[in-house]
C-alpha cells in the first residue's frame, strides 16, 4: 500500500467537497439521506473527547453490544478522528468497519509480515513507525488521509471503498461488518453529539434507491416458485439494508415458524430453506401513491420502529438469513393500494428500473 503526500492529500479533500456538489443540490432540495455526503466542520465541543488527542488520556467508554469498552474507544477515537477532520458520516463507518476485519478493533502490536495497529498498516508501505501506527488517532488520520484521495469513495460499496484503501487479500469481508460498523458508529455518535445524517453513503439519491447492490437471484413469481412475490437480491450477511425511499415504518417484526407445525421458530438462528416459513426479521414501509416495501430475512432486530418516518437510504437492518431462507441473502417486495398482501405485490425489477434505481445496478 502507497501513502499519497500530504499535498495529494490537501487536494483531495478539496476533491471530496467538489465531487458531492452534484450531492448539495440534493441536500438543498431536502434529500437528508445525502447530508453525510459533505465534508463537515466540526465544532471543538464536538470533538473535545480526548480519545482524539494523541496526549491525552483515553476516556474510558461502556461496551456496546458484543463490543467491550477497549474496542469501543478504539472506534471512538476513529469517529472523531473523521468528524474533527471534516469527513463525512459515510467515512466513518468505512473506517470502523475496516478496523473490525483487521483487527477486531483491538491495537494489535503485531500481524501478518510488519503489519500493527487498528487497520493493520505496514511500516515498510509508507504508513508511519511501528510506533506511530499503534496511535489509534494517527492510524486514523491515515487512514482517512488515502481515503480522500479515491475518486468517487463515497458512493462506492463499503467493501470496495475499504479495499481501495487496504489492497487486502480477502477483499470481499468488509461487507460483513457495515452492518454492526453503522450500528457501533450511531451509538458513538449519539454519546459525543455527533450527527448521524447520511452513514448510507453519496449513493442514495433521489425518490428511490436500492435497498442493496446485489445481483437479483431467484425472481418475482418464476415458473418453479409462483408463490414467489418479490425477488431475492444476493448480499452477504451482514450487508446494510438501506428504505428504498422516503417514507414511514408500518410493520418491524419476526416471522419465522416450523413448516409442519407452525410453532414459533424464532429469529434468533438462521432458518431453513424446508423447515422454516415466514419472512424472518422483516420491514414494511408506507410510501406515498399508496406504495409499500417489504424487506425480510434481516441476521438480527431492524434499527427501526413502527412509526418512524424513514429517509431514502437511511439504513433500516442488515443482511441475513432468518425466516424461509437457505442462505442469506435479502428477499424484496413492492406492492401498489396499500396492500400488504400478495395481491398487492408487483415485480420489483421493472418498477426499479421505472423509478431510476435499477437493481443490481451502482447508482
Amino acid at each position: 500500500m502507497r501513502l499519497r503526500s500530504l499535498v495529494s492529500v490537501a487536494v483531495a479533500l478539496v476533491a471530496v467537497l467538489i465531487l458531492c456538489a452534484g450531492g448539495l443540490g440534493g441536500l438543498l432540495a431536502g434529500g437528508s439521506a445525502t447530508a453525510g455526503c459533505l465534508p463537515m466542520a466540526a465544532t471543538p465541543e464536538s470533538v473535545s473527547d480526548s480519545s482524539t488527542s494523541p496526549s491525552g488520556p483515553p476516556i474510558r467508554r461502556s461496551a456496546v453490544g458484543d463490543w467491550d469498552s477497549d474496542q469501543v474507544g478504539n472506534a471512538a477515537a476513529i469517529v472523531t478522528t473523521g468528524a474533527r477532520l471534516g469527513l463525512p458520516g459515510r467515512g466513518w463507518v468505512i473506517a470502523v468497519a475496516t478496523a473490525m476485519q483487521e483487527s477486531s478493533l483491538r491495537n494489535l502490536a503485531g500481524g501478518d509480515r510488519d503489519s500493527v495497529g487498528l487497520f493493520q498498516q505496514r511500516p515498510s508501505q509508507g504508513w508511519g513507525t511501528s510506533a506511530q501506527l499503534q496511535d489509534p488517532v494517527y492510524a486514523s488520520e491515515k487512514f482517512f488521509g488515502e481515503l480522500a484521495t479515491i475518486s468517487g469513495w463515497q458512493a462506492m460499496p463499503l467493501t470496495e471503498a475499504a479495499q481501495a484503501v487496504q489492497v487486502s487479500a480477502f477483499p470481499d469481508a468488509y461487507a460483513t461488518w457495515e452492518g454492526p460498523a453503522t450500528q457501533l458508529v450511531i451509538a458513538i455518535a449519539d454519546t459525543t453529539g455527533l450527527p448521524t445524517d447520511g452513514l448510507a453513503g453519496c449513493g442514495a439519491t433521489g425518490p428511490w434507491t436500492q435497498p442493496v447492490l446485489a445481483p437479483v437471484g431467484s425472481g418475482f413469481r418464476s415458473s418453479d416458485r409462483p408463490g414467489h412475490d418479490g425477488v431475492d437480491l444476493s448480499a452477504s450477511r451482514g450487508t446494510m439494508i438501506r428504505a428504498a425511499s422516503a417514507g414511514t415504518v408500518r410493520t418491524v417484526r419476526c416471522n419465522a415458524v416450523y413448516a409442519d407445525t407452525g410453532a414459533d421458530w424464532g429469529c434468533d438462528r438462521d432458518g431453513d430453506p424446508a423447515r422454516t416459513r415466514g419472512c424472518g426479521w422483516y420491514v414494511d414501509i408506507d410510501h406515498a401513491a399508496g406504495l409499500l416495501t417489504r424487506y425480510c430475512h434481516m441476521d438480527q432486530p431492524p434499527m427501526v420502529t413502527v412509526g418512524q418516518p424513514v429517509a431514502v437510504g437511511q439504513p433500516i437492518g442488515v443482511v441475513g438469513s432468518t425466516g424461509h431462507s437457505s442462505g442469506p441473502h435479502l428477499h424484496y417486495e413492492v406492492h401498489h393500494n396499500r396492500d400488504a398482501s400478495p395481491n398487492g405485490a408487483i415485480d420489483p425489477v421493472p418498477f426499479m428500473a421505472a423509478h431510476d434505481a435499477p437493481l443490481a445496478t451502482r447508482p
